[in-house]
């Protein structure tokens, strides 16, 4: 377990175990992520079902203890985690997927962080899926909650606080959503959808799909990551900010997009912003389609500019969704899109393939 976690870019350390082949607890564990200076203690782990595979073991559930830490007034408390069908590999495994922890699913049934006295956030219901890559397939994931609940009558400023009250937002809540697929052999990572959905106000929803991040990219990563925490406080870390430059040039850009479908949030927004200039939400809308063209202008590119004008002017008459995507015609490497970025960052939109789109699905 140490070994495979060790090569997570994770280490893991326990003051003692009982149990016997089959079963055991590890107790006092605590674990040290690659880019922490110290280690968290999470108190005891269960594992439940343990056989022996392929020099290796499989393990039917691992569950961890309810944790509690405070910190600044601020408490987060989360149930016990539980890992169904989890694989630790054989130490010291030619197989390239071998080095990986990999399992079937895992449950959080409640978090909360707590202000004080007062519940700020909570979640209930995360559940990841993983179909582990095999024979050449990608690897499938998804994770999704059942309801996260944000009191926002917490936030101290005031200008936020007037804003979120006369929306009516002081208390939320909605869901989140996510699927994807990682290729370990070529580095394609997908994230086909990151949806969060807030009742009453709209889904926000992201996707991307890079290049590049293989294994040996991720391994590089974390030793990066190691060498960052082993710095003093206040040290130089310019050598280690270039070398971060390097590793990510071995990533390329596919495609990525940002998408709001509304529920209401946009009508509220105008109206609110009006109220505030003396206006109707309508007026606030025809001044920001007015504002849009000459704001776009200075990117020197008529036909965005006209894309984006003709999105805007849809979605404010009727706001249905708005979707801001980048889909290059070839693979971009990040490189090209550093250099692009320093050097005439204007063309950048017709180098990633960048969209507006609006009430479309």
């Amino acid at each position: 377990v140490k070994a495979a976690l060790a090569a997570q870019g994770v280490d893991i350390s326990w003051t003692g175990v009982s149990g016997d082949n089959s079963n055991a607890v590890l107790q006092g564990v605590s674990i040290k992520p690659a880019a922490e200076k110290e280690a968290l203690p999470i108190g005891d782990v269960k594992l439940e079902g343990i056989t022996e595979a392929n020099g290796g073991f499989e393990i039917a559930t691992v569950s961890s203890s309810a944790f509690e830490r405070s910190q600044d007034g601020v408490t987060l408390n989360l149930s016990p985690v539980v890992i169904h069908g989890m694989k630790v590999p054989a130490e010291g495994s030619t197989d390239p997927l071998g080095s990986l922890m990999m399992y079937k699913s895992a449950e959080l049934s409640n978090m909360t962080v707590k202000v004080g006295d007062k519940t700020a956030f909570s979640m209930d219901g995360l559940a990841v899926q993983i179909t582990p890559p095999a024979d050449g397939k990608a690897m499938d994931f998804t994770a999704n909650t059942e309801k996260f609940n944000a009191d926002l009558t917490l936030v101290e400023d005031p200008k936020s606080k007037e804003a979120i009250q006369a929306l009516g937002y002081q208390n939320i809540s909605g869901t989140v959503s996510m699927a994807g697929t990682w290729q370990p052999s070529d580095g394609k990572m997908e994230l086909s959808k990151y949806d969060i959905s807030v009742e009453n106000a709209g889904t926000l929803g992201m996707t991307f799909n890079l290049g590049g991040y293989t294994l040996d990219f991720i391994k590089s990563m974390q030793e990066m990551q190691k060498k960052f925490a082993a710095q003093p406080e206040g040290a130089d870390n310019s050598a280690q900010g270039m070398a971060m430059l390097g590793l990510l040039q071995q990533l390329s850009f596919n495609g990525a997009s940002v998408r709001f479908d509304d529920d209401s949030l946009t009508g509220k927004v105008l109206d609110y912003v009006g109220k505030q200039q003396g206006m109707s939400g309508k007026d606030v809308a025809n001044q920001a389609k007015a504002i849009v063209p000459f704001g776009m202008a200075q990117l020197n590119n008529p036909e965005l500019t006209a894309e984006v004008s003709a999105a805007v002017n849809k979605f404010l008459d009727d706001p249905k969704s708005l979707e801001i995507s980048a889909e290059p015609p070839a693979s971009v490497p990040f490189a090209l899109i550093m250099a692009g970025a320093m050097s005439n960052p204007l063309d950048l939109p017709k180098t990633l393939g960048v969209k507006v789109k609006a009430n479309e699905d």
